[in-house]
């Protein structure tokens, strides 16, 4: 059994290799930002490393191997192939956040990202597949080159059970460990850089629950 980095009533942390550590295996849903093969590194942060295992799909594609076909939900782009086994494309839109991506040669900005969903076990009535959520302003970014607003975990998380257990085995700056204790729901996480698990476990500790920010 491996010894968690952080652990409250609601979150549990470990500190290593999802393909490693077991434990974020027994929950009952996944909800996660895993490297899916940008090479990502900031254009404004120069002192933020790029991802770990962002060079290829291997490590995406490894790690929902092992989750199965339980539900969850994945972030990802079009600019690579997309996991097997998807059942609904749910669209991130960053209206209004923190500057564009994209090709700077095209008179488009690049303002969305795919999330993945699978299985079943969803909750909630029928309300369109875009979430219109701002990304974080670069002032307010914890120090993660792909970090995700809580206000748009929060949001997915109303889909899923009071009772499921919720799994990030890619924990990143704890977003999805933030909101899920914002709704005192349980959660697994697990990151591997020791830098994000302290990042994490800091803002863990803190006793205002933000359910909207970053």
């Amino acid at each position: 059994m491996t010894t968690p980095y952080f652990q409250n009533d609601l979150v549990t942390l470990y500190h290593g290799d999802c393909l490693e550590i077991t434990e974020w295996l027994e929950a009952d849903v996944l909800i996660t930002d895993p490297p899916y093969g940008m090479a990502y590194k900031s254009g404004r942060r120069k002192d933020l490393s790029p991802i770990i295992g962002d060079k290829d799909l291997n490590v995406r594609d490894a790690s929902l191997k092992k989750w199965a076909d339980l539900p969850a939900l994945v972030f990802g782009t079009w600019k690579v192939e997309r996991p097997e086994n998807v059942k609904q494309l749910i669209v991130w839109d960053k209206r209004g956040g923190a500057g564009f991506s994209g090709d700077l040669k095209m008179p488009w900005a690049d303002i969305t990202e795919e999330i993945y969903v699978f299985g079943n076990g969803w909750l909630g009535p029928r309300v369109p597949a875009i979430y219109s959520v701002p990304t974080i302003p670069n002032a307010n970014r914890p120090d993660h080159p792909t970090p995700k607003p809580v206000g748009l975990m929060t949001a997915l998380l109303r889909h899923v059970p009071d009772s499921w257990v919720i799994a990030d085995p890619f924990a990143g700056s704890g977003p999805t460990l933030m909101a899920a204790r914002n709704l005192g729901r349980k959660s697994i996480g697990v990151e591997l850089e020791e830098k994000y698990c302290e990042l994490i476990a800091s803002r863990l500790s803190q006793d205002a629950f933000d359910f909207g920010g970053i």
